[in-house]
């Protein structure tokens, strides 16, 4: 599930935020200052972040700095101030959009899903979350789950391995062979169909309009398209 961290000192905005997001399936974290922010967003590690700019003790602008010198998490600015210099100082300290109050509700659930389209999460072997985030996929390899457009599908340990993997090495083409071998093993007891039918299983699971896939390519093998 995609967990939204919702940071504004007014509890009554907070809170019917986060009703329009759960009604949405998001999981969310209310906090109602600058440290408390911080001190969140390493304990509840969300996907997004909605920032208030007026907050006690740091302001939304310093959080939004504090989170881009570590993370690259997807961060959506709320104010009251309309002016073009707020809206441009909060773009360049790195958030990746900005929403005036009041705003529709439905207006903020649109620009909530369009920055989790944009904004794909690159994996690096240095990390401790091995999580892919892409258009309406989720995968978490550290506690083997994946979250697709806000359920939950219940994946086999090697399908949620092909499709971590493949989703991994964007646009690079694997034989059958080369991806038993990084899944399986080098001493896997079994044929290249084992692939075939482990990718036709996920095809039909994540049936529908979306900006990926996993194309064949004739001849050769595999490789997953965004």
């Amino acid at each position: 599930m995609i967990k939204v961290l919702i940071v504004d000192d007014d509890a009554n905005i907070s809170e019917l935020i986060s009703l329009y997001l759960q009604k949405e399936g998001y999981h969310t974290k209310e906090v109602y200052s600058g440290r408390e922010a911080l001190e969140a967003f390493e304990e509840y590690s969300p996907d997004i972040v909605l920032l208030d700019i007026m907050l006690p003790e740091f302001d939304g602008y310093d959080v939004c700095k504090e989170i881009r010198k570590i993370n690259r998490t997807p961060i959506i600015m709320l104010t009251a101030k309309g002016e073009v210099f707020d809206k441009v100082l909060g773009l360049e300290l790195g958030a990746d959009d900005y929403i005036v109050k009041p705003f529709d509700p439905k207006e903020l659930i649109a620009r909530v899903k369009a920055v989790l389209r944009r904004c794909i999460v690159q994996i690096e072997p240095s990390k401790v979350r091995n999580r892919i985030m892409l258009d309406n996929l989720i995968i978490d390899k550290d506690n083997y789950s994946v979250t697709y457009e806000g359920n939950v599908i219940e994946l086999p340990p090697k399908e949620l391995e092909v499709l971590y993997f493949l989703a991994s090495h964007p646009r690079q083409v694997f034989t059958r062979e080369q991806l038993l071998d990084k899944i399986w093993g080098y001493d896997f007891v079994g044929d290249t169909r084992t692939v075939d039918v482990h990718i036709k299983r996920l095809r039909d699971k994540f049936e529908g309009d979306h900006t990926w896939s996993i194309k064949t390519v004739w001849g050769v093998g595999y490789k997953f398209e965004k």
